[in-house]
């Protein structure tokens, strides 16, 4: 009996419990368990950054490693998905963590104050390498960093291979190297005409969705530019831009659409309706057509046409901009879900991937085996600089729009791009 008083006192002594006594002898509590962090990303649909099935693997790593913190995600689309992060923010209820471009994270809600300042990631190792022209775009004017970025695209054009086959317009661009004159394009436009496609493409203007691709038409054509090289404001009013506007009005297969945005006229394209799609890239190919087992036509990829031999295709940026909500911890927290991605090879590899585009910076050949990422890798080199953070960039997008109804409609072109930098220069003068 006494050997087995001794080994119970041993067993507690091991345990590190008392043997007998009060409260007093009862060690340490516990100490309270931290309640999570809650925090929420939004995710604008850039290939499968939109979708839940995708998104389910990279948040539940991110959980894995950081599990005081509860991410959920939401999925906004392009057609509503603005209104309903400004209604967020007007109730005080805006999203930590928004995926999408610049163009929104620095020259919208960044250029209103929302947004926090990523300077210290972009301090740390993983951030090195990054190109120069993307961290440009990334920064404000005022020196803070409002998005980190992750992957990047370049906006092209397509065509429909067998209708243009059909027509025997294959021969007015080139196909290896996806390109094509402005010659060429009027030529082409003209044979499918004449083969009885009525509808060859649409100049759509019922919105701002891929108004990308209407600017690069635009600009191509003859030479013309959308901002200064600064991108201090913007100077679509000039000969070049004036003369490509007058060519689409008057020729004749090309319509501007008033009731038809980027959305609309993919789908158009996709059925057959049209021959021809401003707006397109390497993540809408996916969509459309790979995923797509009724598409029965061959989607030809092209740069857009243009009169002096070197297209200047529109370039996305796509990344992670954190809200300022005046909560310290979500901010952290928020940083956390950036740093995790940023610096895992293998969170990096599936995010670049998820979204169908390019890494942000060079030695991560990620795409090595995959035939369609390396067909579309042709446009970079034809990628321009990042005008999208122009002061006064969301009053310019509606300038653009309203600017194409106008000439749609007949009214005088010159006049239209004068009321366009009027517009959207705004406080900075009209040009």
């Amino acid at each position: 009996m006494k050997k087995v008083f001794i080994l119970l006192l041993s067993l507690l002594a091991a345990a590190g419990l008392p043997a007998c006594g009060g409260a007093e002898n009862q060690g340490t509590p516990p100490p309270e368990e931290k309640e999570p962090v809650e925090i929420t990303l939004w995710c604008y649909p850039v290939g499968d950054w939109g979708t839940p099935t995708a998104m389910s693997k990279l948040v539940t790593g991110f959980r894995r490693e950081f599990p005081d913190i509860l991410l959920s995600v939401e999925y906004p689309d392009y057609d509503t998905g603005d209104a309903k992060v400004n209604e967020a923010i007007e109730a005080g209820n805006a999203p930590d963590l928004v995926f999408e471009s610049p163009e929104r994270l620095v020259a919208g809600w960044g250029d209103r104050g929302l947004m926090a300042d990523l300077s210290d990631l972009w301090a740390e190792d993983h951030s090195e390498g990054i190109y120069d022209a993307i961290r440009s775009a990334c920064r404000h004017n005022n020196g803070e960093y409002y998005v980190y970025p992750l992957c990047s695209s370049a906006h092209c054009m397509a065509v429909n291979y067998d209708l243009f086959q059909a027509a025997g317009a294959l021969q007015y661009l080139d196909a290896e190297n996806h390109t094509w004159t402005t010659e060429g394009f009027i030529s082409a436009v003209n044979a499918l005409r004449a083969y009885g496609q009525e509808r060859v493409g649409a100049v759509y203007c019922g919105g701002q969705g891929g108004d990308q691709g209407t600017r690069a038409l635009v600009n191509n054509l003859y030479g013309g530019v959308f901002t200064d090289s600064e991108h201090t404001r913007y100077m679509a009013d000039s000969p070049e831009n004036a003369q490509a506007l007058q060519l689409l009005r008057d020729l004749d297969g090309i319509a501007f659409d008033p009731e038809l945005a980027g959305k609309g006229e993919i789908e158009q394209f996709c059925r057959g309706e049209l021959a021809m799609a401003f707006c397109w890239n390497c993540t809408l190919e996916v969509m459309h057509t790979v995923k797509n087992p009724d598409l029965d036509f061959r989607v030809l990829p092209m740069a857009f046409p243009t009169s002096s031999g070197e297209p200047r295709l529109q370039g996305g940026i796509y990344g992670l901009g954190v809200f300022d909500n005046g909560d310290e911890e979500r901010v952290a927290a928020a940083k956390a879900f950036i740093r995790y991605i940023a610096g895992s090879e293998e969170a990096y590899t599936r995010a670049v991937q998820m979204s169908n585009n390019w890494p942000v910076k060079d030695g991560e050949n990620i795409y090595a085996n995959d035939a369609l990422m390396t067909e579309y890798s042709l446009f970079v080199p034809y990628v321009g600089d990042y005008y999208q953070v122009t002061p006064n960039w969301p009053a310019a997008r509606t300038a653009w729009w309203t600017m194409l109804q106008k000439v749609g409609r007949g009214e005088d072109i010159a006049q239209a791009l004068r009321d366009f930098d009027a517009e959207a220069n705004g406080p900075l003068g009209a040009a």
